[in-house]
């Protein structure tokens, strides 16, 4: 595997070991905590189905999905499928495609991520939190990759 990218945060073992077997396993029985769900990509080098918990945020009724950890495999493999994706919650599966919010765009899309989810994820934004200035947020967004989702059949 080749080397991560700069704006990258490996999950620690806890994370690896503990916390996203827990939570996959909570969404596989179709229980949702605070948003969870499994984000399914076809891996980009394999072709395979990759599956990873993801938190699933909704602004103004529109749903996005924030990398606090930066660009990992799973935004890479989101990237190069063209954004299509799938969300799984139980047997539920949600075909969505992704597209990529400009970093200009992500002021209020990183606040309420960081409202809602801080204590997760707070570590990974460098000391900003929900209640951080507009230029703070502004800084730390180009490290942080955010998708908007929509239906397959609104492109």
């Amino acid at each position: 595997m080749s080397d991560p990218p700069p704006h990258y945060r490996r999950p620690g073992p806890m994370t690896q070991k503990v916390m996203n077997p827990l939570i996959r396993g909570f969404t596989r029985a179709g229980l949702s905590i605070w948003g969870s769900r499994v984000l399914e990509v076809r891996g980009r080098r394999s072709g395979l189905a990759r599956r990873t918990p993801v938190n699933l945020l909704e602004v103004a009724g529109r749903h996005y999905l924030v990398s606090p950890r930066g660009e990992g495999e799973w935004v890479r493999n989101v990237r190069a499928d063209g954004g299509r994706l799938t969300l799984i919650l139980g047997r539920h599966r949600d075909d969505r495609v992704a597209v990529e919010v400009p970093d200009e765009d992500k002021v209020v899309i990183l606040r309420s991520y960081l409202r809602r989810w801080k204590m997760e994820v707070g570590v990974f934004f460098d000391g900003v939190d929900a209640n951080s200035s507009d230029d703070e947020l502004r800084r730390i967004a180009p490290a942080h990759p955010v998708f908007l989702l929509s239906p397959p059949n609104a492109e």
